[in-house]
């Protein structure tokens, strides 16, 4: 079982989960021509994935599925709130809809994927437990680390989470006030400080793989996000990375021997 990245912040999030003969996206903010690019480093074709699973209606989590389901009638995964408004922003996504319950395991193929909810400033944002031979997390877009977002993440073995921003960047940052209370309120970006002490439970539960992603471009640098999650991490053996903001990062899920 791997996860391979192809784009992780706010210019978009897409990457790929794959299991034994399924294949799954989560999200599709990146453009379809750059979607099937990736796929296609990895010897990989669109037609081959299973399904896509949506955490949320924002756009750089859906850009680029509009055109993704003009030409590839994919099964797209979203709870309740989240179909709603999809099915509002997008008509051509009638008969590839599939609604899911959140907390609740469904099978796509050998994969068993479970949502869980996500503190956003959206009415319904999730992330994805993905079971297979091994055990990928995601959790992006929060605010704020909830005992559900703990509870799903607990015992992964490689994990992505979020490194948004480093706290004084922001605070000292040309983002109006409004922009800034915003990201730091607990519906909406997590800070390198609290990715940093969620990193190093996970590591003390089993992790051993974890991705800092959705960092960004203006407010933090993939040099302080590892510097803040190392410090957490001393000790642990957990070998800790950065998602890209475009290309493509493929990591092992495996667990741990």
């Amino acid at each position: 079982m791997q996860v391979s990245v192809f784009a992780s912040g706010s210019g978009g999030n897409c990457l790929l989960v794959s299991g034994g003969d399924t294949k799954l996206l989560i999200d599709a903010g990146i453009s379809l021509r750059r979607t099937e690019s990736a796929l296609a480093q990895l010897g990989h074709r669109i037609n081959e994935i299973g399904g896509v699973l949506i955490t949320h209606e924002h756009s750089d989590h859906i850009s680029g599925l509009k055109m993704l389901l003009k030409y590839h009638r994919l099964p797209v995964y979203a709870p309740r709130t989240v179909a709603s408004r999809l099915r509002g922003m997008l008509p051509e996504i009638e008969g590839c809809l599939r609604v899911i319950p959140v907390g609740e395991a469904f099978r796509v193929g050998g994969l068993s994927v479970t949502a869980f909810h996500t503190p956003h400033d959206t009415d319904e944002s999730v992330g994805y437990r993905v079971q297979g031979e091994g055990v990928f997390a995601l959790a992006t877009d929060m605010g704020a680390v909830t005992d559900e977002v703990e509870q799903a993440l607990t015992g992964a073995d490689t994990v992505l989470i979020e490194s948004n921003h480093d706290e004084q960047m922001l605070c000292c940052g040309p983002y109006p006030v409004y922009l800034k209370r915003r990201i730091l309120s607990e519906r909406g970006h997590l800070s390198n400080a609290a990715c940093a002490r969620l990193a190093g439970r996970l590591a003390g539960s089993g992790t051993t793989r974890i991705i800092l992603g959705h960092l960004s471009r203006e407010n933090n640098r993939p040099e302080l996000a590892l510097e803040a999650s190392r410090a957490a991490l001393e000790g642990t053996g957990a070998w800790l990375c950065c998602a890209p903001v475009s290309g493509c990062l493929t990591v092992p899920v495996e667990r741990r021997a």
